[in-house]
């Protein structure tokens, strides 16, 4: 006689079913795989996390717990802090002191300038800022600019010690008093005489400009690295030597170059502004902290930090993000005339990390931007980042300063014509034998996918076709189930 009593499976085997049903994948994708073996890049160079943001069951594990440098991907983690931490509407001022008399239109004593760090003073933002100077009465200075850059506690960096390209503007050094990102932009091209042109973007009083490019013919290839850059300061004066060559068929490219004295380039980007505005200044430029009897003439105040952060992020720019990263420290502090330096914001971010699901035994911090060969993390811990900040109030501040896929920033020109442009918030790092992405894919289900993706290898530039497998194998993909 048949029994008609459905089967009962015993307990143990249904949670050993449901286990493998929801259990991470411990293999790559398989269009990732063969992007790999296409690269010659070895799997043991990659790890990968990837979860629903919903439910952040991890559905793909790969080297996840293996600590990698992740270059600018080191900046969801200072963004994400800084807008928990500090708030999407924290600013930065500027202030404008007088140190003497202000009498018809003559400053008998000195101008001072006090920086709380700023990362976003362009020199057309000080324009403004020295506008709102001449407005309130100020012509003529009759004394010397002193820039008060106290609110920094930084020791002396060389410039070329991260990769020995010190004129590259991604390693401007930061400042207090920080102006247009302690860099000048240069535009590059060809006159009408077949010669090279090398002109100032911004005003700039003490700049000088040797041009020995030669110009060449065929494509237009490394022109960065074809146009050697070298600068050295005397005094006040900046001077920018080039030398190599410059390609026609490169047409007009602009290059970014950082100065290695923020001193000099705050006091050449004023004195130019200042003239310009109808302004005098005869005086010297110089460091000195504002004396306590200095009066409060004016102030500027930053873009709020949610906007910032669309720059930082979108466009990976380095020495804002240690701006960002700086201010933490700053903000965090106890002390009645806090300083700003790397050690109090690491100490913030360490004890700010449990509360948001993430060891600070997993995370070697340094600057905050990536722009490092020390800093360390997971594929495991970025996913834990990037589902603490979906789970945040600030996750469409968030959101909104990564770039998008396929139309902006650093992922403009990635997935631009396939069906997952526009679909997802990807930050990508780049270091020399280190490539990295994370951030968030809208699949093709309408269901949001976390992922971090990290490679370092001495090949690992050529990672990029595998990491463009992943994310359209995030958006085809059921994983949101």
């Amino acid at each position: 006689m048949r029994d008609n009593r459905p089967m009962r499976i015993p307990t143990l085997l249904i949670a050993l079913f449901a286990g493998l049903a929801t259990q991470a994948h411990a293999q790559l994708p398989a269009a990732v795989q063969e992007a790999l073996r296409k690269a010659k890049l070895p799997e043991a160079a990659v790890s990968l996390w990837v979860a629903p943001a919903e439910s952040g069951k991890a559905r793909w594990t790969h080297n996840a717990d293996q600590a990698r440098n992740p270059a600018s991907v080191m900046k969801l983690l200072t963004s994400f802090a800084a807008l928990d931490l500090l708030g999407p509407a924290y600013s930065w001022e500027t202030t404008a002191l007088l140190d003497g008399t202000l009498s018809d239109g003559t400053l008998k004593g000195n101008l001072i300038l006090h920086g709380s760090g700023d990362p976003f003073l362009t020199w057309d933002r000080l324009g403004v800022f020295l506008r709102e100077l001449r407005s309130r009465g100020l012509r003529r200075i009759d004394g010397d600019l002193v820039l008060d850059r106290s609110a920094y506690a930084l020791e002396p960096a060389d410039p070329a010690q991260f990769d020995g390209r010190s004129a590259r503007a991604y390693n401007a050094a930061p400042d207090a008093l920080m102006v247009n990102f302690n860099a000048i932009t240069l535009r590059l091209a060809i006159d009408s005489a077949g010669a090279v042109v090398a002109q100032s973007t911004q005003p700039f009083a003490s700049l000088v400009i040797r041009n020995k490019l030669k110009p060449a013919t065929g494509e237009c290839g490394d022109w960065r690295n074809r146009a050697a850059a070298e600068l050295g300061v005397t005094g006040e004066t900046v001077q920018v030597v080039l030398s190599g060559s410059y390609a026609a068929s490169c047409g007009e490219k602009l290059l970014n170059l950082a100065v290695p004295d923020a001193r000099a380039q705050t006091g050449g980007v004023f004195r130019a502004l200042w003239a310009e505005l109808g302004g005098e200044f005869n005086g010297r430029v110089r460091e000195g902290n504002a004396p306590v009897d200095a009066r409060r003439f004016a102030s500027w105040q930053s873009p709020p930090l949610a906007d910032i952060l669309r720059d930082t992020d979108k466009y990976s720019n380095n020495v804002m993000a240690r701006q960002i990263f700086l201010a933490l420290g700053q903000a965090g502090s106890t002390s009645p005339a806090p300083q700003q330096d790397a050690l109090g914001a690491i100490a913030r971010l360490q004890g700010w990390m449990p509360g948001q699901g993430l060891d600070p035994q997993q995370w070697v911090l340094e600057n905050g931007s990536g722009l490092s060969r020390k800093e360390r993390t997971t594929a495991a811990q970025l996913g834990s980042l990037l589902l603490s900040a979906w789970r945040s109030p600030r996750m469409p501040e968030f959101a909104a300063a990564l770039p998008v896929i396929g139309v902006d920033g650093t992922m403009k020109r990635r997935l631009n014509a396939s069906l997952v442009q526009g679909r997802g918030f990807v930050k990508t790092g780049t270091l020399d034998g280190v490539k990295s992405a994370a951030g968030y894919v809208l699949d093709a289900q309408g269901k949001w996918v976390a992922f971090a993706w990290l490679v370092n290898d001495a090949g690992a530039e050529r990672s990029d076709p595998a990491l463009d497998a992943l994310i359209e194998t995030l958006y085809s993909e059921e994983i949101a189930h």
